[in-house]
């Protein structure tokens, strides 16, 4: 089973950073929180901003852990993902493309665009329980 790590990133107007997933990806052409696979040896927060420099071309902080779940969307490839509250270390940054996204773009939590994971829609909709 692997471990996946994802950040949540607001933006000061309460949006989140989401990023589009590129043509050889699972999920293709939908969109997600950054994220990844955790590597061997590799800490799991450390795994979190690595897939946000990656993806999303920004350097983040990592806070606590704000959604943990077993994923089962793509079949005999179960994974445990856990999402961490994020923030920017530098706010002025704009968010570019890179690595397994082809888009980055800035989300209200009720009005999300066509995501590629379940468990995304399942955290969005408790992020926004919580606003």
């Amino acid at each position: 089973m692997g471990i996946g790590a994802a950040v949540v990133v607001r933006n000061a107007r309460g949006g989140v950073l989401m990023v589009r997933r590129s043509a050889r990806q699972f999920g293709a052409g939908r969109w997600c929180f950054p994220c990844g696979y955790v590597e061997w040896g590799e800490d799991i927060r450390e795994a979190a901003r690595r897939e946000a420099r990656e993806e999303a071309g920004i350097d983040v902080a990592i806070g606590e852990p704000v959604h943990v779940e077993t994923n089962f969307h793509q079949p005999g490839k179960p994974s445990v993902g856990v999402w961490f509250e994020a923030t920017m270390v530098d706010p002025s940054a704009a968010p570019v493309a890179g690595d397994d996204a082809d888009a980055v773009g800035w989300f209200d939590l009720g009005s999300p665009p066509p995501l590629a994971f379940p468990t995304d829609a399942a955290l969005l909709a408790k992020l926004a329980r919580r606003a």
